[in-house]
């Protein structure tokens, strides 16, 4: 455990001497992407081991946490919604707190908002400092002042604090953080900061920690995780690090995002092609299929290279399967843009698609762009990606009727309880019935697929 690590824990330790027993509750709610997801399970952690428990919804918490993101526009005004909600509880519960971190907090405009309309918030912390919730609580509780502690760069990497999983079978883990590629749409290198790798071998050590917990699967989470060491001093690849991960005794599945296609290396589909444990489900977008929106995007690559960077992939992994990210209506897309876009879709036949409407996002070179996509004609294009991914992937659902498929089952249907959903090693999601789920939760089984929707399949245990 490092100092900085050690140091909180004490505060933990001295503050459950003041929390454990007075049934104090808390409740996280997560906005965004996996590794948001991630640092609330170490959120949770931290105020388990406080002595909270969590409360069933955010309405009956005693301490209320938003781990918020930026990405999207629509995200923030959820928060500031859900803000607006509740001063009068603050008013009429005092002892009741709010805390706020993650993305948004790393915006100087958001951060002017919160000083002047929501001076109720207790805490606000960014994505810097997730690790000093116990010193920030510490600090709210012993002076009764509002805490703000904004970091605008990065300082220690701290993981060796408590953290709760979702799933004791699987994992997220941290393999790097920020971003370098300023990408002229996103916000995300502004308030996750530059590149910053953690080592080989803590990263091993933490794997296989897990793996001795029940872990069979893990999800290694990055910005660009293909970039990943190169701000170490023996500049690991993501290459040597997926091969070393692949040799740990008893991981049985390793799956990784997001990657970006100008660092997808010839030996990385190696070692991909040749692990066995190593996901085929690649995650690898391309925003958009026109060369000039790309180079407006400040993608660094061209439509042609993805094609070939993806033609070299189904060459070498022949079960691969590609799914991708795509923007649209970004500034100055025409027409032709558009079919560029669609174009490439049918090529590739991607098994799915996070399709997104652009979103301004202040401070963003792309926010100041002329020719803004109208509302009508972007709502347009979107809808006819929607329905162009739709088709490609019930076509494609449909040809895996009769295939069978080691998948592992994770989580029971809300509307069956003997209805338990997983995936394959290349991410196509297939739902299975059982007689008893609770035998089943967290174990590789082999199914035959008995029939087929647009964006998942049916089978039966074999």
């Amino acid at each position: 455990m490092t100092d900085e690590a050690q140091r909180q824990d004490q505060i933990i330790q001295e503050l459950s001497q003041h929390i454990k027993g007075k049934g104090l509750t808390f409740f996280i709610g997560t906005f965004g992407c996996q590794m948001n997801a991630l640092d609330s399970e170490k959120i949770e952690g931290i105020l388990t081991e406080i002595g909270y428990t969590k409360a069933e919804n955010e309405k009956t918490a005693d301490f209320l946490i938003y781990n918020t993101c930026c990405v999207r526009e629509n995200a923030e005004l959820k928060i500031f919604g859900k803000l607006g909600a509740l001063k009068h509880r603050k008013k009429t519960k005092p002892n009741f707190m709010v805390a706020l971190c993650g993305c948004m907090m790393q915006q100087d405009v958001v951060m002017d908002t919160l000083k002047k309309k929501y001076k109720f918030v207790d805490i606000i912390f960014g994505t810097y400092n997730i690790y000093k919730l116990p010193e920030l609580l510490q600090a709210r509780i012993e002076t009764g002042q509002n805490i703000i502690d904004i970091w605008k760069t990065h300082e220690d990497i701290v993981e060796d604090l408590p953290s709760i999983r979702k799933h004791a079978f699987k994992s997220c883990v941290n393999i790097m953080y920020g971003c370098n590629n300023f990408c002229t749409y996103c916000i995300v290198p502004y308030v996750r900061g530059r590149e910053r790798s953690r080592s080989v071998d803590d990263i091993c050590e933490q794997v296989e920690t897990l793996v001795n917990d029940g872990v069979k699967e893990i999800m290694l989470l990055g910005q660009n995780v293909n970039s990943y060491g190169k701000n170490l001093d023996d500049k690991p690849t993501f290459s040597y690090l997926l091969e070393r991960l692949a040799t740990i005794d008893g991981l049985r599945r390793i799956r990784f995002m997001t990657s970006h296609p100008k660092d997808f290396s010839d030996e990385l589909i190696e070692v991909i092609a040749k692990h066995n444990n190593i996901s085929k489900g690649l995650h690898l977008p391309i925003q958009s299929g026109s060369d000039s929106i790309l180079r407006r995007m400040n993608r660094v690559y061209s439509r042609e290279e993805y094609l070939d960077l993806v033609r070299k992939i189904k060459s070498r992994i022949s079960n691969a399967t590609i799914t991708t990210d795509i923007i649209v209506g970004f500034p100055g897309e025409s027409d032709q843009d558009f079919q560029d876009t669609l174009s490439v879709v049918e090529e590739v036949k991607f098994l799915s698609a996070f399709t997104f409407i652009y979103s301004k996002r202040t401070g963003t070179p792309a926010a100041s762009m002329t020719n803004q996509v109208s509302e009508e004609v972007v709502k347009e294009r979107f809808n006819q990606l929607v329905a162009t991914v739709n088709n490609i992937s019930a076509n494609f659902m449909q040809d895996q009727v009769g295939q069978k498929y080691e998948i592992l089952l994770e989580e029971t249907s809300k509307n069956d309880t003997q209805m338990l959903s997983g995936r394959t090693d290349t991410g196509i999601l297939v739902h299975v019935h059982v007689n008893d789920a609770s035998n089943f939760i967290g174990q590789f089984v082999n199914v035959k697929i008995i029939s087929a929707k647009t964006h998942y399949l049916i089978g039966d245990l074999i």
